[in-house]
């Protein structure tokens, strides 16, 4: 698997992080390489396009691709709470293109849309103006988590319930014979790892995960809805995942922290990754190492 800034292949399953923190945005000189904006996922098959999650990441992907996002977006929720949301009246220019249909899905209000949550959070007083105001469509779809997503083109995304205060949802797409588990917000269960989950990611060849804390940090924040990057390990090796990458980075975690943990992660497990603000990942492609900073990363088989 091919880490890269380059744009992502016409064919093939790639991922692009325009969002990798946690919990609220970060900026300064701490946050240079893995950047600070909160979750946005760019997923390909193809050509075709989906969004996972609408964090302040979500504004630089509305600018990267202003003048190529397509008249139709999908935006799949994991859930929505304000750092995977708030981005949502910031995706510019497509918001603001009457031509324009967003597609929002969201599964862990068992079975409602995220219409009526989305309606109270961009109103007043807590915002100054509501979503009905921007000039493109926002069509709202309620799933529940578990259920096998099927658009009208035919792309199927299968989905999963994750452990997270009212609840989150994972995905998994697989095109061109590869699979790529995208799995955050969760928090870890004892024993794990969990059964039903091991079996959704099994054989992917790319699995991405929250891992916020290390094991040290997670025991004063248990209960708070995160996970570890030992557990995603663990998980990994588990269901015969190839390849891991971590995301809902700590806000206190600096450059210098994660390049450690990264290190130390790679030592138990060569092919996981930490994730950086818009690395692109052709999922499944042949292996090669990469610089950042100076240090090698670990090639991605």
């Amino acid at each position: 698997m091919m880490m890269s800034k380059r744009p992502a292949p016409e064919s093939g399953l790639s991922l692009r992080f325009w969002g990798v923190r946690g919990s609220t945005p970060v900026s300064g000189p701490d946050y240079v390489e893995f950047g600070g904006s909160t979750p946005c996922l760019e997923v390909r098959c193809g050509e075709r396009l989906f969004l996972i999650d609408a964090g302040s990441g979500l504004y630089n992907c509305g600018q990267f691709h202003r003048e190529t996002m397509p008249k139709t977006v999908d935006l799949l929720f994991s859930h929505l709470h304000l750092d995977h949301t708030g981005g949502l009246p910031f995706f510019k220019p497509a918001v603001f293109d009457p031509e324009r249909t967003v597609h929002t899905y969201c599964g862990n209000l068992d079975g409602a849309s995220a219409e009526e949550a989305l309606g109270r959070l961009f109103a007043p007083p807590l915002f100054p103006v509501t979503l009905d105001v921007l000039p493109c469509t926002i069509q709202h779809h309620g799933f529940r988590a578990g259920e096998t997503l099927t658009f009208p083109d035919g792309m199927q995304v299968d989905t999963i319930l994750l452990n997270h205060p009212q609840g989150s949802v994972g995905y998994r797409f697989e095109h061109g014979g590869k699979r790529l588990c995208v799995i955050s917000d969760i928090e870890h269960s004892d024993p794990w790892p969990d059964p039903k989950l091991r079996d959704f990611v099994a054989d992917a060849d790319l699995m991405v995960y929250d891992g916020m804390f290390t094991d040290c940090e997670y025991p004063t924040c248990r209960g708070w809805g995160h996970s570890t990057w030992q557990k995603g390990v663990e998980l990994a090796r588990a269901a015969g995942v190839k390849a891991l990458g971590i995301i809902h980075l700590h806000p206190c975690h600096s450059d210098d922290r994660l390049r450690a943990v990264e290190a130390e992660m790679q030592a138990e497990m060569p092919t996981a990754f930490i994730a950086r603000e818009r690395q692109v990942v052709q999922v499944g492609a042949p292996a090669r190492k990469i610089r950042s900073k100076g240090l090698a990363l670990a090639a991605i088989a």
